[in-house]
């Protein structure tokens, strides 16, 4: 009898090249060139080739590791390292410990029923029903037209910022709700965490269990965000239009709403800032099949500015990017050209007239004799959450650059 022995960077890894595997059920899901094939009790997947793929779905059904390789000698005509296989199998976990010879079962997963209710035909009905009453709403009433200054719903700048702060935690939790229910109606698990994507706090919702899903299931998880925000901002405008006072004038309540609403445009311009891997960066990625589209967009708009500088000698080598990466590539960076563009413009024409008026009118209480203390109070208050803020942004920076360096530094020191 001989032992099979695998070795990964830790303690090797034997089994009986004569006797099956222990692996826990898998599941294999084809996708382009490549097969997913993963264990979604614990949401741990790798990407296999098709040939390997077929060889670990024989492992699972029973052939021990010789036989495996006998077999797939005989359907490829080629050899294969199983002790390399194996190794690659224990690290994904597919391997059964021998102190666990049951079969590992997933846990039912919750809120199943509601994420199919919130996915229903009604459910779209209601959506689409109140979208188009937004927009009819706004194209009858100009004055709930998203802008800039609906920020502005009182003279109190501590309260508009102090406020609109409160008010996006719950719809950051909605949007990131939407996407865990979408995932949630297809049996798949979800789970909630805290990013940064350049100098933004954002929260994050992890469906690994997608990849296992036919691709054609994945884009609503992927987009179920932007359409909680779609629904949210159409539901404040027909709010705002709803609370009209004698004379048609706004009330203080429709104030908000206008403002909360343009807070969430914003949000949803920035899912276009590619460079960013919103929502829709995802979605265009998972469309087309690419697998680290990113890097290979960004080595690419490197590349084509190192050869319009005649830097020849930066020019880094595409030879091993993915294919189907290299071709979108191609014109994907200049999406993300695109979503700098936009985000520029956003600024330009959103956030900069909201922070000029603002600054503004801080200057001029500090300057006009006739302020009220409690316009002098709001304005102190004010500038110190401006300064605070920019205190952290300068922290983060100066601290990722120190990282970086670091890093730097150990790869040389290595």
């Amino acid at each position: 009898m001989t032992d099979v022995e695998a070795v990964d960077d830790g303690p090797a890894i034997r089994y009986d090249s004569d006797r099956p595997l222990p692996l826990h059920p898998l599941v294999y899901l084809a996708d382009g060139e490549d097969v997913t094939v993963g264990r979604p009790d614990t949401d741990s997947y790798g990407i296999f080739p098709p040939d390997g793929a077929e060889l670990v779905r024989r492992l699972e059904e029973g052939l021990s590791p010789r036989d495996a390789v006998a077999w797939y000698a005989a359907e490829y005509h080629e050899s294969v390292d199983i002790g390399d296989v194996i190794a690659a199998l224990d690290e994904l976990g597919f391997i059964r410990s021998p102190d666990d010879p049951g079969t590992a079962t997933a846990a039912p997963v919750r809120w199943r029923r509601l994420g199919a209710a919130v996915f229903s035909t009604p459910a779209w009905i209601l959506y689409a029903a109140l979208i188009g009453w937004a927009l009819i709403a706004m194209a009858l009433h100009r004055d709930l037209v998203p802008s800039y200054r609906n920020v502005f719903f009182t003279e109190y700048y501590t309260v508009v910022q102090a406020t609109l702060f409160v008010v996006a935690i719950p719809q950051l939790l909605l949007h990131e709700s939407f996407h865990a229910l979408a995932g949630r109606r297809l049996g798949l698990r979800s789970r909630l965490s805290i990013g940064r994507r350049l100098y933004f706090i954002v929260l994050e919702t992890s469906l690994d269990g997608l990849v296992a899903v036919p691709r054609r299931k994945r884009y609503l998880p992927i987009v179920a965000g932007m359409l909680a925000d779609v629904v949210v901002m159409a539901v404040l405008t027909i709010a705002a239009d709803l609370s009209r006072v004698a004379g048609g004038a706004f009330s203080p309540w429709g104030k908000f709403c206008l403002a909360f609403a343009f807070a969430i445009l914003l949000r949803i311009l920035w899912q276009f800032s590619f460079y960013l891997r919103t929502d829709l960066y995802v979605l265009v990625s998972t469309a087309l099949g690419c697998v680290d589209l990113h890097t290979t967009a960004k080595r690419l708009l490197r590349n084509r500015v190192n050869r319009l500088l005649g830097r020849r000698d930066r020019i880094i080598d595409e030879s091993d990017w993915h294919p189907v990466d290299r071709r979108v590539a191609r014109w994907y960076s200049w999406l993300i050209v695109g979503g700098y563009t936009l985000s520029l413009t956003t600024f330009v024409l959103a956030v900069a007239p909201i922070v000029y008026q603002m600054v503004i009118g801080v200057l001029g209480r500090f300057t006009d004799t006739g302020a009220t203390w409690a316009q002098l109070l709001d304005s102190a208050v004010f500038t110190g959450f401006i300064l605070l803020q920019l205190i952290v942004l300068g922290w983060l920076a100066v601290r990722d650059r120190y990282r970086r360096r670091e890093r730097r530094l150990h790869h040389v020191i290595a």
